[in-house]
């Protein structure tokens, strides 16, 4: 059902369901990823800092987690902090950023 509101564009609601789900299952990744996808783009960017933080803590490779924490540091105009975060993206990935 999260994925529905997500996948319909509304995070705030998708968040609200991954939360209950996120908390019956703390260690899912994947959850917890998503949840920063929708607090991201809920413009909840702190949220969503601390979720992506919460991901690489449990998973240092997981680029996708790495690039969206470098957009979201971006997005509240934390561009030196971002900068770290996207150099190894793009170094993970091979691509440009």
């Amino acid at each position: 059902m999260a994925n529905f509101y997500f996948d319909s564009k509304a995070y705030t609601d998708a968040a609200r369901m991954l939360e209950g789900v996120l908390a019956e299952e703390p260690a899912n990744l994947s959850v917890r990823l998503l949840l920063a996808r929708s607090y991201f783009h809920s413009a909840q960017l702190r949220r969503a800092e601390a979720e992506l933080r919460r991901v690489l803590d449990a998973d240092p490779a997981e680029d996708y987690a790495r690039l969206m924490l470098g957009r979201t540091l971006e997005r509240q105009g934390r561009h030196e902090e971002a900068r770290p975060h996207l150099r190894l993206v793009a170094a993970m990935t091979g691509e440009q950023l």
